[in-house]
């Protein structure tokens, strides 16, 4: 497999990070004068909703979350190279508390492992590669 350089991991990372944009603004301006209250609850709801929705859904569904697609990678598993479902997509950013909670090292370590993955890949068994379709992956298996 075409395992995805680190930098071009940090990328797609950043892409996906500007969905939560809308939430930490909205986190500011909640307790100003002047600025509705409902407005920056509804904006930091909407704000978490497209965050999960493309980290969770359309990466779990496709492989490819908004940053993912822009820099032509996708998210697979280890063992079958196909997209890993909504519920491994979101267990395996839950996972990404391991790579904090070694000092943010984790993150690091697609620079020195074979596979490059992080902690949380190497816990849900996933992969981050070139943008080849599944159906060419398995070709390519056999």
């Amino acid at each position: 497999m075409n395992y995805t350089p680190w930098i071009i991991r940090v990328g797609a990372n950043t892409v996906d990070g500007l969905a939560v944009v809308p939430l930490v603004v909205a986190a500011e301006f909640i307790d100003e004068p002047g600025v509705p209250r409902l407005i920056a609850v509804v904006v930091g709801v909407v704000s978490m909703v497209l965050f999960g929705y493309n980290r969770w859904y359309l990466a779990g569904r496709t492989g490819q979350s908004w940053g993912r697609k822009a820099l032509g990678v996708r998210l697979v598993g280890d063992g079958t190279g196909r997209p890993v479902g909504v519920g491994r997509a979101a267990l395996r950013d839950v996972a990404h508390a391991l790579d904090v909670a070694v000092c943010y090292l984790g993150y690091l370590l697609p620079l020195v492992v074979a596979k490059r993955q992080t902690i949380a890949d190497m816990v849900c068994r996933t992969v981050v590669v070139g943008d080849v379709p599944a159906p060419e992956l398995a070709k390519n298996r056999a």
